[in-house]
């Protein structure tokens, strides 16, 4: 299916995906971004929450340089 010009397509992966894939468990996922003690982009569409596969990464790149 093609892409509208200027729309970047991402892999959104759902919160349980997402702490799948970050190899930590939903809550603590959900803590950091109800907190903000660790900021990763997010979206909400229809009320549910989603991620950007890239953004995981950069936030698992940033992590392991801490």
């Amino acid at each position: 299916m093609p892409t509208a010009p200027g729309i970047k397509k991402f892999k959104l992966l759902t919160v349980e995906q997402a702490a799948r894939y970050l190899g930590i468990k939903r809550q603590t996922l959900d803590v950091w971004r109800s907190t903000g003690r660790f900021v990763i982009p997010y979206q909400r569409v229809g009320g549910r929450v989603y991620y950007a596969q890239k953004d995981l990464d950069k936030a698992l790149t940033r992590r392991s340089k801490s």
